[in-house]
């Protein structure tokens, strides 16, 4: 291979990979290619002739700079992040679902339908018949324990109705 096309290889690849870190962010593309185009640049005024060495330069750089720089990147250049409460119990509760099959408070023999699936599901107190529509209020192991929407009203309802009267 001839020498000065090793050169431009890794001058141009230096400069794609710094070029890449934009697109895949991540603290190591840049490296690699700070590394390529140093490795580049030293070759250019002659410095590396040897390819063989010039690879390993360019091999041992970017161990070195990734080892000892991109904790400080990571630290002081963080990325956007974000979490979100994953409870699905509390996002459940108070939810509205369609009862399927009968529900009573004995057993856990009834299900409703809650986003789509069927669950099984208990009542807090009483018989549920089929078609009704119930309120979710907490759950035990995988069973849904329900009760009919009609039974509890919220105080804006409370108010909304003494209002009417």
């Amino acid at each position: 291979m001839d020498s000065e096309i090793l050169t431009w290889i890794f001058l141009v690849g230096g400069i794609l990979l710094i070029f890449l870190e934009a697109i895949l962010p991540g603290g190591v593309a840049i490296l690699l290619g700070l590394s390529g185009l140093g490795v580049g640049i030293l070759r250019y005024f002659g410095f590396l002739e040897d390819p063989l060495t010039a690879t390993f330069i360019w091999l041992f750089s970017s161990t070195i700079l990734t080892i000892a720089i991109r904790p400080f990147i990571n630290k002081y250049f963080k990325g956007e992040s974000s979490y979100k409460l994953a409870d699905e119990d509390f996002e459940a509760m108070d939810q509205i679902a369609e009862v399927v099959e009968p529900i009573n408070e004995l057993s856990n023999e009834g299900r409703i339908r809650f986003q789509g699936i069927s669950w099984q599901a208990r009542s807090m107190d009483g018989k549920i018949p089929e078609g009704v529509q119930v309120r979710i209020k907490y759950r035990d192991n995988t069973t849904w324990i329900v009760e009919p929407v009609d039974i509890i009203e919220s105080p804006k309802d409370q108010l909304k109705d003494s209002n009417k009267n």
